[in-house]
């Protein structure tokens, strides 16, 4: 028969932190509502005003998701067909997806198997193999900044952008320079999973350049930068107004509750050191001086046996990511096969992201590592 759970700890709570900050999300909404600016207009630029600087940025310009915002990116730099453009396989989908829907073509180079971010060497090799790449698009994945300052310089030696998929690490830190801040334009995502999340669909891309910044503010009008006068054929990328009124107040807490998935993390990694729990918890690099932890990920013999009996425990995890994008079908005629990225098939099939979100109840934390412990027991 089956067990009565008597816990469960989910992999996210948002109705928890909802119910923090309630009554000032459903005040900015009314002021919205009461306003009738419902697209762009002045509570989007508060948004953008005030997370810029939290980003070390001058230019902050509001879209509509973070895979527009990667879109909007390769189009300032008129990436098209015929061109290549170099990534990691291991990632959400929308890195590689935003290259391909312009008619460019991703190149593929390896992640780290400590930060499971791009493998630097591997991407000069790549840069050094491969004709026609016209930009690199790193990731910061799970919260950790990617390797930034020897591939930049890589970069420019190429004479070609780097832009940073920065979609899960608002306010990371690289050496003590923020996430967005430290190639020609960062790539923002505000899903309602992220440690920043709106209500919906929302994204932002930053840069220091202010004609880069004038060109993505028209490229999200349909590339228009007055009304009915089109420069470039843009996309219709438009941040919503409820959508930066909500980000608007949470933006206000995203320290403290960076501050709570730090300390889970750390909790995490003290109990597992402590019981000698044969996994491996994430740990940040030395270069990355702020991570965020938008996931807190264990990599691990028999993953799937362990996240089935954590389900049977009522503990929630989730694989990120079960198929490395290179083995995805749609990618298929890329000519790239099984055994290309090693680092990154290896992570397919080994990690697993537990639950850290801000709210997060310290005994929560201590029943996971016990019920990990137990299994590998």
């Amino acid at each position: 028969m089956p067990t009565l759970l008597t816990r469960r700890v989910p992999l996210l709570d948002l109705r928890s932190q909802f119910d923090q900050i309630r009554q000032e999300v459903m005040a900015e909404i009314s002021r919205v509502c009461e306003s009738q600016e419902l697209i762009l207009g002045e509570t989007v630029r508060r948004f953008e005003q005030a997370i810029a600087p939290y980003c070390s940025v001058p230019h902050a310009i509001g879209c509509a998701s973070g895979s527009d915002a990667l879109t909007l990116a390769l189009m300032a730099y008129d990436i098209g067909p015929g061109d290549k453009v170099l990534t990691v396989p291991f990632t959400f989908f929308a890195t590689a997806g935003a290259i391909a829907q312009l008619g460019a073509t991703p190149v593929f180079a390896d992640v780290e198997p400590g930060t499971f971010n791009i493998d630097v060497p591997q991407a000069i090799r790549a840069l050094d193999s491969t004709d026609r790449i016209r930009a690199i698009l790193p990731v910061h994945l799970y919260g950790g900044c990617a390797d930034m300052d020897p591939l930049c310089a890589a970069a420019r030696e190429r004479n070609i952008p780097v832009i940073e998929d920065a979609a899960q690490s608002i306010g990371s830190e690289y050496r003590g320079r923020r996430a967005g801040s430290l190639a020609q334009i960062g790539c923002f995502s505000f899903y309602p999973t992220k440690n920043l999340g709106a209500f919906g669909d929302a994204g932002l891309v930053t840069t220091h350049d202010p004609e880069l910044a004038a060109k993505l503010s028209s490229l999200r009008v349909h590339g228009s930068s007055r009304r009915y006068y089109h420069d470039w054929v843009g996309i219709n990328s438009r941040l919503d107004a409820i959508q930066a009124a909500v980000l608007n107040v949470k933006l206000r807490y995203l320290d403290e509750w960076t501050s709570a998935r730090q300390a889970h993390a750390a909790r995490y990694t003290q109990l597992f050191g402590e019981l000698g729990v044969p996994v491996k918890p994430m740990t940040p690099s030395v270069y990355q001086t702020r991570h965020i932890y938008n996931q807190f990920v264990i990599t691990c013999d028999r993953r799937d046996e362990l996240r089935q009996w954590l389900a049977d425990n009522g503990i929630a995890t989730e694989i990120y990511y079960p198929l490395s994008l290179h083995l995805q079908a749609c990618f298929r005629h890329l000519g790239y096969k099984e055994g290309d990225f090693p680092v990154s098939e290896d992570l397919t099939r080994r990690d697993l992201a537990l639950p850290v979100y801000p709210e997060l109840p310290p005994e929560d934390i201590d029943f996971v590592v016990d019920r990990i412990a137990a299994f590998f027991r």
